[in-house]
């Protein structure tokens, strides 16, 4: 039975720096029936050469070549923007070349002579490695970001003809703009474009440029050299190669960046902060703006060169009150979702709410339909425009905060069959607040 090597490996572009034709030829007979491309270099000038025009995720050389070893080839690779993950194959396993290989930043390294499962487990557990880290950051990114799992609900006609203009797009590597209003799902749509597309199964990057400040939003999305000193940082469009980038509010971005951004546009390459080297990427680019970009552009705000470069395709997502026919089904899609989450009952979505949900405006379209309902979930009653009762008094409402405090607490005891301190521990309380808080009810 062959040994399963991981999917990572199929994905992997691998570079072999070897000055030795045999070993040359026996890491590509391994590698080439397992790998997506292999590419061979007879000596580091010809791979520095290769790395200038191709982007890899591995590079495996040879320690002791001809004017320059592996580890000074490496070193030197760092100075100019070197991201690859790097195995060092040698002769000498001495303690002296460990601490070396150590400091250059090599990720592994396998001792000669070595058989075929070595240097494929090697190369597997390294790619592991690359994408676990790469993985964390984007999850890291991802967390700290405004960014939801809601996805694009409803029936209505202006919503089908979006769906449509995605599903023609997906295949295609064009840029989009997406336009619209605060609320309306232009990242959602994004999301789902990058879904039906042949990238769906590589990063979905998603940033806010409105909430990353002025003095960091470059380094945060080319990347940073750290100054020459070998700690390459690699940006957002790095990590996100092979996916899609979506650059949400770009109408914020400082006009420096926007200078860079047409350059990765236009030549789909990318130079981190303080590297000599330029990146290839392979990369789909997505923006969305709320504002008025032909106005940006007339007060210079916007590069006009920019706004052209991406707006080949432009989708523009309708308000809510323009499709007021999916409100009943993003209603109870919310409502089911914060009941679960929130473990408290949902409330009635009876057809004289629904309807009063219809007839409202929503200016901050789905967002503030999603947030009314989980408020409304946490209260027990909907707001007065909604549930029709007018006659709601300061009292009251202070008495419904005390029920809803009494049916969460009750429920999650419900949830825990009794056990006040396992109530207690999910609710972040003491046990003798729920003993007190039980005592006055049954009193």
């Amino acid at each position: 039975m062959a040994e399963d090597y991981g999917s990572d490996l199929a994905g992997a572009s691998i570079l072999v720096i070897d000055d030795e034709p045999g070993m040359r030829n026996f890491l590509y007979k391994t590698l080439q029936p397992r790998v997506k491309r292999i590419d061979l270099a007879a000596s580091p000038e010809e791979a520095t050469a290769k790395l200038d025009e191709n982007h890899f995720d591995l590079v495996i050389l040879d320690n002791v070549m001809p004017r320059k070893t592996g580890l000074e080839w490496v070193t030197e690779q760092k100075r100019l923007g070197f991201m690859a993950e790097t195995i060092l194959i040698t002769a000498y396993a001495d303690l002296e070349t460990a601490i070396a290989a150590l400091r250059a930043g090599v990720s592994d390294f396998v001792l000669k002579p070595f058989r075929a499962n070595q240097i494929l487990g090697a190369v597997a557990r390294t790619l592991d490695r690359k994408y676990l880290r790469r993985d964390n950051t984007l999850l890291r990114h991802e967390l700290n970001s405004d960014s939801n799992g809601v996805k694009m609900l409803g029936t209505s006609d202006t919503l089908g003809e979006v769906r449509a203009m995605l599903k023609k797009l997906a295949p295609l590597p064009t840029p989009v703009l997406f336009t619209g209003e605060s609320g309306t799902g232009k990242e959602l749509a994004a999301r789902q474009l990058h879904a039906l597309s042949d990238r769906a199964d590589r990063p979905f990057v998603a940033v806010n440029c409105a909430a990353v400040t002025p003095d960091r939003i470059a380094e945060e999305l080319f990347g940073d050299n750290g100054g020459g000193d070998g700690a390459l940082k690699p940006g957002l469009f790095l990590l996100a190669d092979g996916g899609t980038l979506f650059l949400d509010e770009v109408a914020q971005m400082p006009i420096q960046v926007q200078a860079a951004l047409l350059r990765v546009l236009e030549d789909q390459r990318v130079r981190p902060i303080g590297a000599e080297r330029e990146f290839p990427l392979n990369l789909r680019l997505l923006f969305a703006t709320n504002a008025d970009l032909d106005a940006a552009v007339a007060q210079g705000r916007f590069r006009a060169d920019l706004y052209h470069r991406m707006n080949v395709v432009r989708i523009h997502m309708p308000p809510l009150n323009e499709r007021s026919e999916d409100i009943t089904e993003l209603a109870a899609y919310f409502m089911e979702h914060f009941a679960c989450v929130l473990g408290l009952p949902g409330l009635e979505l009876s057809a004289d709410t629904l309807l009063k949900m219809r007839r409202y405006n929503w200016p901050g379209n789905v967002r503030e339909l999603k947030n009314m309902i989980e408020r409304s979930v946490i209260l027990g009653r909907f707001p007065q425009e909604f549930s029709g009762d007018a006659r709601v008094t300061g009292a009251r409402a202070i008495e419904n905060l005390e029920q809803v405090m009494q049916r969460h607490i009750l429920h999650v005891l419900d949830l825990c069959d009794g056990n006040r301190a396992e109530a207690a521990r999910r609710l972040g309380v003491s046990r003798k607040t729920i003993d007190r808080r039980v005592a006055a009810w049954d009193g």
